[in-house]
């Protein structure tokens, strides 16, 4: 991911996550950042990367799992997010799904991608 300036985006379900649990666009750069220089907590494969993100005023451990579908040096969606204590891994039913979308949403064009943030169905991360 380094290089150009990354874009960073929410999915509608994941802005009212990070809003109702207090995960701010800073953190969420944040994680963005530790994934483009590599330090990426687990590679699921098909695009789909998990990454911590700490919970509002504590550390990561105990803070929350993002799911974020990941195009290397040009765009990241975080597309879920749990925290630890709710939920352990992923079912890889669920893994498989994730996957379908990333393959999905990572082939969209910029301007598919325009569409889609007019449409509501993303909001743009500023990590500028």
């Amino acid at each position: 991911m380094g290089g150009r300036a990354v874009r960073v985006f929410k999915n509608s379900w994941f802005e009212r996550f990070a809003r109702k649990e207090g995960i701010t666009d800073a953190a969420l750069c944040e994680a963005v950042s530790r994934a483009s220089k590599g330090l990426v907590d687990a590679d699921l494969g098909g695009g789909v990367i998990k990454q911590r993100v700490a919970r509002p005023g504590a550390g990561k451990s105990g803070g929350y799992r993002t799911l974020i579908f990941c195009r290397a040096k040009t765009r990241a969606i975080f597309a879920f997010g749990f925290a630890k204590s709710d939920m352990g891994n992923v079912r890889s039913a669920d893994l498989a799904d994730l996957k379908k979308a990333a393959r999905v949403v990572l082939a969209l064009s910029d301007a598919e991608i325009d569409e889609w943030l007019t449409a509501g169905l993303f909001v743009e991360v500023d990590c500028g």
